[in-house]
């Protein structure tokens, strides 16, 4: 059976590495990785933030289906996960690093789940057995307990939180400590020592864990914490970058004079304006880019040791991320919204079958969406995708070269209603909704409330150009992806526990179960019976 290395990078645009096309960038590793495998160049996330779009990951489901619409909001109990999927092929599934996951408490108290049993545990952490989880982000420590925590303290960082204070910190020219938070100080290194930060440790815990796995196959999960701001970075990545790397904003001002109304409250967040200021960019991207290369460089680390244990023959290794980041285009800043930037990610799949030979060092056009690695993990690990759960589709035969393409367009959608954007523009929590459908060339954004949004990818690469705000231009292309829309909200989401297989076996069977009615008298009946009708 083959090992799954599921790598997963937070906030990396898909643009920002060396093989999808950044003139400067140095991820030599990654690129080699693309080379071995199939890089995907439209590839999807269900929603463009964190939480969400991991869950939609770990399910191979829509947000729709499993309900984590944002950040915090807990993936619900009963949802099966990357490892309810897998265990049963006897394929361990590991956690090294973050999922972003809230446990559904309430409902776990409610059917007596405890979280600290076997089947508890993995309800609570996104079904993944947890060698080391870390999240970041959290200021307090009660808010992000972590092995890395307690392993920062025995190397002697001291403070009540040496995640913040060192990792994610500079230091001052009076040796103060200044905060990675302010992105006035992303030109400084982080005050940890590199090999001690946390992309460096996630790698190691990585290593670990291989080297005690033994002949059991495995998913490993390693999910790195950066380059998600702070926007801070250890010597020598510091430095390695500078303004001259700064790509222009990709923008214009009729964006801002005629933006669509909730383009026009999210222009007014604070990470939004910020990012619009030259000296924001000038001094944050450097840092982001050289996150990403220490990413890449540990990347490097991680193959040379499959290669060197004798496992790289056995281990498919799939590179991603969970959405984007704007770094100032479009007047914007973080993500959560449709553009490229935000919603699109890398992804590569590096297949060591030798049914992937065809395809190693291509680059795929097909739309992909990330609730595809579930049932491409499956099939993997030798398994059949249970279709009634999994809304994904395997990327199997894309990466052995027998399918060009798995679907006619892809999804995500988003839920503002958490973020100021909806108090200024009115909007009750329940109408807080995005929903994007894109065909590869035209992307239709619909918000509630509010007219559509629509890009022309063809002919504005760029998404500068809404034309969603004149009612008779591209009318047609409007009510074929509503339709198509429509289409995907009337499927089933909701029937897990049953398959169609099951269905249509079921189905005409009602007069062998005893349930005979519609017939008139005995000779209707015994007819029915005979040419095997169900009567219905």
């Amino acid at each position: 059976m083959t090992n799954i290395l599921f790598i997963m990078a937070d906030q990396l645009r898909f643009d920002y590495l060396g093989c999808y096309g950044h003139p400067t960038i140095r991820t030599p590793n990654i690129d080699t990785l693309a080379a071995r495998g199939v890089r995907f160049d439209r590839a999807y996330v269900q929603s463009p933030i964190c939480g969400p779009s991991r869950m939609s990951f770990y399910t191979g489901r829509y947000v729709r289906s499993h309900g984590s619409t944002w950040n915090g909001v807990p993936l619900r109990v009963g949802e099966m996960t990357l490892g309810d999927h897998l265990r049963p092929l006897g394929m361990q599934t590991v956690l090294c690093g973050k999922t972003h996951m809230q446990a559904d408490r309430e409902g776990m108290a409610r059917l007596g789940l405890d979280p600290e049993s076997v089947v508890g545990a993995r309800v609570a952490e996104c079904g993944f057995d947890v060698w080391d989880r870390l999240d970041g982000l959290h200021p307090s420590v009660a808010q992000q307990p972590s092995h890395y925590q307690e392993h920062l303290q025995g190397l002697g960082y001291d403070g009540p939180n040496p995640w913040e204070q060192w990792a994610n910190s500079a230091e001052g020219d009076d040796g103060e400590i200044l905060s990675g938070w302010l992105m006035q100080h992303a030109d400084r290194p982080a005050r940890i020592e590199e090999p001690d930060s946390e992309t460096p440790y996630a790698t190691t815990r990585a290593i670990e864990f291989i080297e005690q796995a033994g002949d059991a196959p495995w998913c490993l999960h390693l999910s790195y914490i950066k380059p998600h701001w702070p926007y801070i970075v250890p010597a020598p990545y510091h430095e390695l970058y500078g303004r001259d790397d700064v790509l222009p904003a990709v923008r214009s001002e009729a964006e801002r004079e005629n933006a669509h109304p909730v383009l026009a409250a999210y222009h007014e967040h604070r990470f939004s304006k910020v990012f619009c200021r030259d000296e924001v960019r000038e001094r944050v991207i450097p840092a982001y880019m050289g996150l990403i290369t220490q990413i890449d460089d540990q990347i490097g680390r991680l193959v040379a040791y499959l290669e060197e244990s004798g496992r790289a023959d056995e281990t498919m290794i799939v590179f991603t991320s969970d959405h984007g980041d704007y770094l100032g285009d479009h007047w914007l800043g973080e993500k959560e919204l449709f553009h490229e930037p935000s919603v699109r990610i890398p992804l590569i799949v590096a297949d060591p079958s030798e049914a992937a030979d065809a395809t190693r060092g291509t680059a795929s056009r097909a739309l992909v969406e990330g609730i595809d690695l579930v049932p491409t993990f499956v099939e993997a690990a030798g398994g059949r995708p249970r279709r009634e759960v999994i809304e994904g589709h395997s990327l199997r035969p894309l990466l052995h070269g027998t399918r060009e393409k798995l679907r006619d367009h892809v999804i995500s959608e988003y839920d503002y209603s958490f973020r100021a954007a909806r108090a200024r523009l009115g909007q009750p929590v329940e109408s807080a909704r995005l929903v994007m459908i894109f065909d590869g060339r035209f992307k239709l954004i619909e918000a509630e409330g509010f007219r559509p949004i629509l890009y022309d990818l063809e002919t504005d690469p760029d998404e500068l150009h809404d034309l969603g705000a004149d009612p008779a231009a591209h009318a047609g292309e409007r009510e074929r992806l509503r339709g198509a829309l429509d289409r995907w909200y009337r499927r089933h989401h909701t029937r897990t526990t049953i398959a169609d297989e099951t269905i249509l076996a079921r189905a005409g069977g009602e007069i062998d179960r005893g349930i005979v009615i519609g017939f008139w008298d005995e000779a209707e009946l015994a007819e029915a019976r005979r040419q095997g009708r169900s009567g219905n």
